[in-house]
């Protein structure tokens, strides 16, 4: 399933959001050296990447070595230094505006994009920004908790965009969601419910969160899921004390709905 817009109109121009857009892009194609058919430059991924491993043992930073692989200082059979890198608290905030792919880009933006104008209009523009970065420190915290010494970056807006998300269906429980959705080779739009979309992502991150936490060798497929639940969960406790204006709309559906 695919979003493609929902039914809530905004009071006001979503300046924060486009500027969030706008950063994630800059730094995705300028910072991190990444391209459309091209991943991002590996290094400055492991130095501006929050890794676990560096937030629970402070002053150990982790690096690539010649043979490629990425080794920490303080573990079992690592010698050397590492270069100086940035401290790991400020890759907590480096790395929500990082992404591993343009595709990964792509989605992360569909979603803020979607979902975070509506979020912001309710908030005002000042507590957006705190209310973002808040969820996305939440992730990093989440994820750090699961897996305290992991020696892989963790980089992407999906946790912030994740409390969005939470924000989002707690202040539109009745919003409904143009989607494009991909039946083997062929595709239909519908208007689904919000609710029934985000609550299936959530579900479907707990799930796999689980089931690569009960098998670590099992291909989580790089994906840090706590990371998501951890920033979902913050925006569904957290957008009450942010939002001051809400808006129900039952706005008739356009498209099927099945």
């Amino acid at each position: 399933m695919f979003p493609l817009k929902d039914n809530i109109p905004t009071d006001r121009t979503a300046l924060v959001t486009i500027a969030l857009l706008a950063i994630n892009v800059i730094v995705y194609f300028v910072l991190q050296k990444g391209g459309i058919f091209s991943g991002p430059d590996n290094g400055i991924v492991v130095d501006y990447g929050a890794i676990p491993y560096e937030f629970t043992h402070p002053g150990d930073n982790c690096a690539i070595t010649s043979q490629g692989a990425l080794a920490c200082e303080g573990m079992a059979g690592v010698s050397g230094s590492a270069p100086g890198q940035p401290p790991f608290w400020v890759t907590a905030f480096s790395s929500m505006f990082m992404h591993g792919s343009i595709l990964h880009l792509a989605g992360n933006m569909l979603f803020l994009w979607i979902f975070g104008n509506n979020v912001e209009d309710a908030m005002g523009r000042v507590k957006f920004v705190a209310f973002y970065l808040l969820g996305g420190l939440a992730a990093i915290i989440a994820q750090v908790a699961v897996e305290p010494d992991a020696a892989i970056p963790t980089i992407g807006a999906s946790g912030a965009v994740a409390a969005v998300l939470g924000g989002y269906i707690l202040l539109y429980p009745r919003a409904r969601v143009v989607t494009l959705i991909f039946i083997i080779f062929f595709f239909t739009i519908l208007e689904l419910p919000a609710l029934l979309i985000l609550g299936f992502w959530f579900v479907q991150q707990i799930a796999f969160g689980v089931y690569g936490v009960a098998n670590p060798t099992g291909g989580g497929g790089g994906v840090a899921y706590f990371a998501h639940i951890g920033g979902f969960a913050f925006g569904l406790l957290a957008i009450k004390l942010f939002a001051s204006r809400t808006k129900d709309y039952t706005i008739p559906p356009k498209y099927p709905v099945y």
